[in-house]
């Protein structure tokens, strides 16, 4: 299963004010760098369409990625009006077919980078984006793995003959499986996050927080494999490596590699149809503790790491089973009609 690989900005395309908001972010406000990173790419696509409707530039193809944005001062971002935002996401909708979370997004840094000029740095007194809703969302329910998919996914790791990281592999996927871990936060565990008996590991989530997962007896036996191997091979320097999860050179694993381990395994099971990826992972753990294990909602909210319950809700959406044993549970479903009575033949 191909993974795209996301995108890097170089920050030497950015303008003067691109790289001061990225600046506050990062140290200010300490967000993540790939939140910044994803913040920066769509303000660029924001400032490519700006620029292109002004300058007469047709706002697809190769001419339009090599719009040049440095020229974008504060007058011009001060320049920018309500309507001209409607306009972007109208583009970004029609032209470049982003669904409601991609526009959802673009929207989202286009209020934060107007915010900040006027609330934080107090340069301008008009944010053109404030009153804009975010787009209506699409109601989807969340992608996950069967239970039997999700065997026949770790069978497929079991059964790699070749790789030399068949244990690593098992053990990052078992995690994914059964704790609902983010990709960030599994790539950025170090060992001492471990418990001493393997009970427990700590995880830093989003906005830097840090939380205590409990590992189950899967999850303790996976990593207790993994780790009388991880150290094979290591020299001295390698083995000084706090990461966990090591990649084959002995440094933290990215998450680019887990991707496309995840997604060679995908393939492997017969699962690369299914539009299945290390995110959907998540959801199969979150939607199988709910759904078979009866984990109450507000502790898979602490488990999952969200900040509001609604977002945790998106889990506990019902499988056909569940609907149809409980219609069956209905103390009237057993009440039936008065069979008529067959009459005599004459």
């Amino acid at each position: 299963m191909p993974i795209k690989p996301r995108q890097e900005i170089d920050k030497d395309t950015l303008p003067a004010v691109l790289r001061e908001f990225a600046g506050y972010k990062l140290g200010i406000e300490n967000c993540s760098a790939r939140t910044v990173e994803e913040y920066l790419l769509d303000l660029r696509t924001f400032f490519r369409y700006m620029l292109a409707q002004r300058n007469g530039i047709k706002p697809y193809g190769d001419g339009f990625e090599q719009i040049d944005i440095t020229v974008v001062d504060l007058e011009f971002v001060g320049s920018i009006k309500t309507e001209e935002i409607y306009e972007f996401l109208f583009y970004a909708g029609a032209e470049r077919l982003n669904g409601w979370s991609a526009k959802a997004r673009k929207l989202s840094a286009i209020k934060v980078f107007y915010k900040y000029l006027v609330t934080k740095r107090k340069v301008l007194e008009k944010n053109p984006a404030i009153d804009i809703d975010a787009p209506k969302k699409e109601r989807t329910l969340p992608k996950f793995l069967s239970v039997e998919e999700s065997l026949a996914l770790l069978d497929a790791i079991n059964s790699d003959t070749e790789s030399k990281n068949v244990k690593r592999d098992f053990a990052i996927t078992t995690l994914f499986l059964n704790c609902g871990m983010r990709l960030s936060e599994l790539c950025g565990i170090d060992l001492r996050d471990l418990d001493d008996n393997l009970r427990s590991v700590r995880v830093l989530g989003k906005g830097s927080k840090e939380r205590i997962i409990y590992l189950n007896s899967a999850c303790r036996e996976a990593l207790s494999e993994y780790l009388k191997v991880r150290n094979l091979n290591l020299d001295s320097k390698m083995s000084a490596e706090p990461a966990l999860f090591l990649s084959g050179r002995g440094q933290r694993i990215s998450d680019k590699t887990v991707q496309w381990m995840i997604g060679k395994y995908l393939k492997m099971a017969g699962l690369e149809s299914k539009g299945y990826s290390v995110h959907k992972l998540r959801h199969t753990a979150a939607t199988l503790m709910y759904q078979s294990g009866n984990v109450d909602v507000r502790v898979l909210k602490d488990i999952l790491g969200h900040e509001q319950l609604n977002t945790t809700q998106i889990y506990t959406h019902i499988s056909d089973e569940q609907m149809e044993n409980a219609m069956a549970q209905n103390p009237l479903a057993k009440v039936k009609p008065k069979k008529a009575e067959k009459k005599d033949e004459e």
